[in-house]
């Protein structure tokens, strides 16, 4: 493996996504990070999309960002964009630096706050349990004509 370790990504849901189609939209994912890219599953009609897929990535520097990017699926023209997002792992390095493994389950390590200088629509906990690193993610969707949209993830380090 070329890079400090692998990080695993689970795309949740999405929430009050932006609709692209005539009354919803086909959503799905696309994660990337340096020249890596990965893809949930479309779902079909859904604004709301319940995807809990596992992705995961190689992780080579730990300030390169992750964008998150989710689009409609179009059969006939090229897919439309319903948002992005980027997730930051800096504080999760931190924390994996710092030895966990002897806390207890449930044991919060940080919390990050939602600011200008994230993605964050609510503050973010990492967490100790079941004997790994966890951190429950939810993101506000940006960029050009986005109106709306959230985000729901988590992710864990040296995920095998």
């Amino acid at each position: 493996m070329d890079g400090l370790g692998l990080l695993r990504i689970r795309v949740e849901r999405g929430i009050n996504l932006a609709v692209r189609d005539t009354r919803s939209s086909d959503p799905y994912v696309i994660i990337e990070c340096d020249s890596q890219r990965v893809k949930t599953r479309v779902e079909k009609d859904n604004c709301n999309p319940v995807w809990n897929e596992d992705l995961t990535i190689v992780i080579k520097d730990i300030n390169a960002p992750i964008t998150l990017g989710v689009y409609d699926h179009d059969t006939f023209t090229g897919d439309d964009i319903m948002g992005r997002a980027e997730i930051h792992i800096k504080p999760l390095v931190e924390c994996l630096k710092m030895g966990s493994e002897d806390l207890p389950d449930g044991t919060q390590l940080t919390r990050i706050e939602p600011s200008s200088d994230n993605w964050l629509s609510k503050e973010s906990c990492i967490v100790w349990n079941n004997g790994k690193l966890l951190q429950p993610i939810t993101l506000r969707l940006g960029g050009g004509g986005v109106e709306c949209g959230q985000l729901q993830l988590q992710i864990e380090p040296n995920a095998t």
